[in-house]
């Protein structure tokens, strides 16, 4: 398959190219500067030039293809909402450029995202075969640069590694090179229509997390409030407290997907967080 890959050079991006062409497919891979260019070219998969506020090179590019995996997304919170709205629009041109095919659509849930999610499944009655990965809230691994970071941050700069409340609240997670396979089987077979959980750890109790980053940092493990939690561990404090323990049995069971890579708190283990944390 000729499969078209927004966000390609991305940190998921990267592994979902590998893995991609790893299992014979040819990829090209959409990137707004010459230097994404340059890692999609190294990996070996074809660059094309522009960026997800173009409908009209994504409508092309998609036509074009066997397939999509849209994994752009704009992470500006000073401006969500045009976040969405310019998400909106790219799902709905790449639909229109994959209409009365019967090729797959893919594409990655976002936290109020519902309106791209619909997007998406309208267009299965117009002969696309649409699929919607939610990953979970942590996709870690090498690279990463997003909650656990911000949670190892956190604990070198108070000399503390915090929970919240008695830290029992789950967190689900996955490796992103367990990510990168779930998203080459759903361009590959999954059902149009379908919704798949990527979700390796289904709920680490948080206070284990918490637990990890103070051991590999040599600082204590506490207890903090809700009301502490936004001010200590930054914009994570607002869903750190959370229970969000999630199952993705249904997801391996229709597609034979299988993590294989470490789980998270494995993952802490390694050295590759706590370099790129200082």
């Amino acid at each position: 398959m000729r499969i078209f890959v927004t966000g390609a050079s991305g940190y998921i991006g990267t592994a979902v190219v590998r893995e991609l062409i790893g299992a014979g497919h040819r990829v090209v891979g959409l990137t707004r500067s010459a230097h994404g260019a340059q890692v999609l070219e190294a990996l070996g998969a074809e660059a094309a030039r522009g960026v997800i506020e173009e409908p009209d090179v994504l409508r092309r590019c998609a036509a074009a293809s066997d397939g999509v995996i849209h994994l752009a997304f704009n992470h500006d919170f000073a401006n969500f909402g045009a976040s969405l709205a310019a998400d909106l629009r790219a799902v709905q041109a790449m639909g229109e450029g994959l209409a009365g095919s019967g090729k797959p659509l893919v594409i990655t849930a976002h936290a109020n995202g519902q309106a791209s999610e619909d997007a998406a499944l309208a267009f299965v009655e117009q002969g696309v075969r649409a699929s919607i990965v939610s990953l979970a809230p942590s996709v870690h691994g090498e690279g990463d640069k997003g909650f656990v970071p911000q949670l190892i941050r956190a604990a070198r700069e108070r000399g503390a590694s915090a929970y919240i409340g008695d830290g029992s609240n789950r967190w689900p997670a996955i490796h992103r090179l367990d990510a990168a396979a779930l998203f080459r089987l759903a361009v590959e077979s999954a059902p149009a229509g379908s919704r798949l959980d990527g979700v390796g750890d289904e709920g680490i109790p948080f206070r284990d997390i918490a637990g990890a980053i103070g051991r590999r940092l040599n600082v204590p493990v506490v207890g903090i409030s809700p009301e502490e939690a936004q001010a200590v561990i930054g914009f994570v404090g607002m869903v750190a407290s959370l229970d969000l323990a999630r199952s993705g049995e249904a997801t391996k069971e229709l597609l034979g997907w299988k993590p294989v890579h470490p789980g998270l708190l494995a993952d802490l283990e390694q050295d590759h967080y706590f370099a790129l944390s200082r």
